[in-house]
């Protein structure tokens, strides 16, 4: 679902119906930053980067100290970027409406439009970068506006590798295992979630047996809020991110989505409420934030986490404030998260057991680089890179 459709399909009435499409797929206690910046530094990530530019910064309470903030990075955009990929700290992609699709290569200093031409109708939610040249975008929508697009050439052209012909679906997210084999998921089709999947980079896709997928609950979906709702680690496990149903719910595959098992989540469900976005570093520790999108309103539970594969959930003992839509761990980190909304920033250093404020700025997902270099984009073209 989008978040600017919020829910996959905001297409049923009632609530959801009355709010801006762009929501449908989607729909602070106080840690100083000094503390936050040691965590940053113990995940190997270096706080005032020489030779980094001057730019504006957003920040909480106690933001800037020891360097430590989201730089704005201008983009020249006004779309709502709810994809986003970071290959480095000097290479990033972000996507969103309006067909726009963004490329930096000198740290968002300078940003390229390389979207798709006669894509302005779509809304790209999710994008997954290979390197500075290869990318891969997805669009939300129901029926055909369902479609995957690849380029090889930093975006100076595109190929379309895939557009659903089933008119229920609305795909919502993708994920990859590595640069060839990956996932893209759709709302309950016949009762069930569908995924396709690929294993050449996005090239083709194939629809997967829906054998091994359990029944959804009735009025269950995901949320193509921030590209997260569908998340891998390793070379062969995923999980599912669900709401809308009786309960929201964790759906997790060994076996690159060929057979999965539903879990219960603490996080609480409704017609705008569920799991938003998962991360997971490793096949055991996970965590889940979402909440009920309401912005400016509190969200109770709005993270939970996993030492067991999304086996089992437990709720955060101090989760963040309201509503969140995106959350990355932190390169290299064993306990380490940052979990971002409408609302602001909140980073965990215990594991996502607790959570702290760290900036109030809108941003709608975030992504980490491997080795360095985290992101995060919004609203209004609005992207910052982790100082």
């Amino acid at each position: 679902m989008s978040q600017g459709t919020l829910r996959s399909p905001l297409r049923r009435g009632g609530l959801l119906a009355s709010w801006p499409m762009r929501l449908r797929g989607t729909l602070r206690r106080t840690a100083t930053v000094g503390l936050f910046a040691a965590a940053l530094a113990g995940a190997g990530l270096q706080t005032g980067a020489a030779g980094a530019e001057p730019r504006a910064t957003e920040s909480g309470p106690h933001g800037g100290l020891h360097g430590t903030a989201w730089d704005l990075r201008p983009t020249g955009s006004t779309a709502r970027l709810r994809g986003l990929s970071a290959v480095s700290r000097t290479t990033a992609w972000a996507s969103g409406s309006g067909g726009t699709v963004l490329r930096t290569t000198d740290g968002g200093a300078t940003w390229a439009s390389v979207g798709p031409p006669g894509t302005e109708a779509l809304e790209f939610r999710d994008i997954e970068a290979f390197d500075a040249k290869r990318a891969v975008a997805l669009s939300i929508g129901t029926g055909e506006d369902s479609r995957v697009y690849r380029t090889d050439d930093g975006g100076r052209s595109w190929t379309e590798t895939f557009r659903s012909d089933h008119p229920a679906t609305f795909y919502d997210c993708m994920t990859f295992f590595d640069a060839r084999n990956g996932l893209a998921l759709s709302d309950p089709v016949d009762g069930k979630f569908r995924l396709v999947s690929t294993s050449d980079g996005g090239r083709h896709w194939n629809v997967l047996p829906s054998d091994g997928m359990p029944a959804a609950l009735p009025g269950e979906f995901a949320f193509a809020a921030s590209g997260q709702c569908l998340t891998s680690a390793g070379r062969s496990d995923a999980w599912i991110a669900t709401g809308g149903g009786a309960t929201a719910r964790v759906l997790h595959s060994t076996d690159r989505g060929r057979t999965w098992t539903a879990t219960e989540s603490t996080l609480p469900t409704g017609e705008a409420a569920g799991v938003f976005a998962l991360a997971f570093r490793d096949r055991a520790h996970g965590i889940a934030v979402g909440g009920d999108f309401n912005p400016g309103a509190p969200s109770p539970r709005a993270a939970a986490r996993s030492t067991d594969g999304g086996a089992s959930w437990t709720q955060a003992n101090q989760p963040p404030p309201a509503y969140r839509s995106g959350v990355v761990w932190l390169p290299s980190s064993a306990r380490t998260a940052i979990a971002v909304g409408p609302t602001g920033t909140d980073v965990t250093t215990d594991a996502g057991r607790t959570w702290q404020p760290f900036d109030t700025g809108s941003y709608d997902t975030v992504d980490c680089a491997t080795r360095a270099g985290c992101w995060a984009a919004g609203e209004q073209g609005r992207v910052a890179r982790l100082r």
